[in-house]
C-alpha cells in the first residue's frame, strides 16, 4: 500500500475478516462488520487499487505442487546487470520471488525444488546467469513463523 494512504480502523476490521474467511462475499463481510454493502464493496475496490491485497497465489503450498524444499539464495550480481539478472531468474519457475537487498549479497532469492538433486540443478541454473557472481543457499529446515499480516490488522482495529 503506498504511503499515501494507511488503512483505517475500518479497513483494518474488513482485511482482519478477510483473513479469517477468505471467501466471504460482500454481503456476508458487511452484515458481519456492521456496514452497507456498498461501503464494503467502495473499501475492498480501494484496498485492491491500491495494491494493498495480494494475489490469490501467496495461498498455494508448493508442497502440495511437489515442491516440499524450500531454500533462500543470496546472489551476488554486478551491479549494471541486476535488473537483467532478475529477468533471467523470473524466467525460472521455481523461483517464487526475488528481492533487492543491502549488505554483502545484491538479491534473496526465495526458491522451492523437489529435492536435493533438483535444488542442485536450481541453483547450477542461477549460476549460470552471466550477471551472477556468487550465490550462497540455505535450505529451510523449519518454518517458525509462517507469512502473517492478522497482529498488524488487531493492532489497527484497537
Amino acid at each position: 500500500m503506498p504511503s499515501t494512504h494507511r488503512a483505517d480502523a475500518v479497513d483494518a476490521r474488513l482485511l482482519l475478516a478477510l483473513t479469517e474467511e477468505p471467501r466471504a462475499t460482500t454481503v456476508a463481510l458487511a452484515e458481519r462488520l456492521g456496514l452497507s454493502r456498498n461501503t464494503v464493496q467502495a473499501r475492498l475496490a480501494r484496498l485492491d487499487e491500491r495494491g494493498a491485497l495480494d494475489s490469490f497465489e501467496r495461498r498455494i503450498d508448493p508442497a502440495a505442487l511437489g515442491y516440499p524444499l524450500t531454500a533462500y539464495v543470496t546472489t551476488r550480481v554486478t551491479q549494471r546487470g541486476l535488473d537483467d539478472a532478475g529477468a533471467a531468474l523470473a524466467d525460472i519457475p521455481e523461483v517464487l520471488q526475488v528481492q533487492g537487498v543491502t549488505g554483502q549479497t545484491d538479491l534473496l532469492v526465495h526458491v522451492v525444488a523437489r529435492d536435493a538433486d533438483d535444488l542442485y540443478r536450481i541453483a547450477g541454473q542461477i549460476l549460470a546467469i552471466p550477471w551472477v557472481e556468487r550465490t550462497d543457499t540455505a535450505l529451510v529446515m523449519r518454518e517458525l513463523v509462517d507469512y502473517r499480516i492478522e497482529p498488524l490488522l488487531r493492532r489497527l482495529t484497537d
